[in-house]
């Protein structure tokens, strides 16, 4: 399989970032807003009205412990959802012009990865300065876990852009079963929390590494494991075979369905 072309996947990914903020009276200044927002909203809904709280006396507040685990997530999910149909959005340019259909896939899921990357800086910085305990100084190698993260999620977007093409509910079923993995991960509860005997089925959810690290990393809030870290890139790296090696085998059909 050969490699992408970069300057063709900037033009599309300008291209999307364009359409995402089309008609928006803050344009861009939305990727910082947004995160903020939302923010206010969890911090009260979760803190003042449920009184949530992390088990442990050294644990983290329930906010931060929230926001380095969700952020990642709703990248993670939007990347996939959005690229589902990027093929299936794209047919009458596809029809048109001979191009790598990879690009349209790689375009979106890296769009919604840069935007909520962004997003995750700023309310990081806005907890920091608010006193919480956020370690700005490992954030080089928090952003570094996105890597791995980009690379499943692509994996499973270009499976499911490709089947998407024959299979056009296949992306409400996506918005069904993403809830179920988010929910199945440590994001918005601690593993403690859980009787011993649930822990270990956390493990069977990708993204539970990629929470444990996050939080290991900007709150000091467990340990940094490195067998996990080791698991969490065979994974990303099998996800993204696969899901290429699905894509390339289903492109010569894609124009008959389209």
């Amino acid at each position: 399989m050969s490699a992408l072309p970069l300057p063709l996947i900037l033009r599309f990914a300008r291209r999307e970032l364009a359409n995402r903020f089309a008609g928006s009276l803050s344009g861009a200044l939305w990727t910082l807003f947004q995160p903020l927002l939302q923010l206010a909203v969890y911090a009260f809904v979760f803190v003042h009205v449920f009184k949530a709280r992390i088990p442990g006396a050294d644990a983290p507040g329930y906010v931060p412990f929230l926001v380095t685990a969700l952020w990642p997530w709703t990248a993670f999910s939007e990347a996939i959802l959005r690229s589902t149909t990027a093929i299936q959005d794209n047919a009458a340019l596809i029809g048109k012009v001979a191009l790598p259909r990879e690009v349209l896939v790689v375009a979106v899921a890296g769009t919604s990865f840069v935007v909520h990357a962004m997003g995750f800086c700023a309310i990081l910085l806005v907890m920091r300065l608010a006193g919480q305990p956020v370690n700005l100084w490992l954030l080089a190698p928090a952003l570094a876990l996105y890597l791995p993260l980009f690379a499943l999620a692509l994996g499973i977007a270009f499976a499911c852009a490709a089947i998407q093409v024959f299979v056009r509910d296949l992306v409400q079923l996506l918005g069904q079963i993403l809830p179920l993995l988010m929910f199945g991960a440590p994001i918005f509860y601690d593993r403690a929390s859980l009787p011993a005997g649930v822990q270990g089925l956390l493990d069977l959810n990708p993204f539970t590494y990629y929470a444990d690290a996050f939080r290991a990393l900007l709150l000091g809030h467990g340990s940094l494991d490195w067998a996990h870290l080791g698991i969490m890139l065979v994974v990303a790296v099998a996800a993204l075979a696969f899901g290429r090696w699905l894509f390339h085998r289903l492109d010569p059909h894609f124009e008959d369905f389209l």
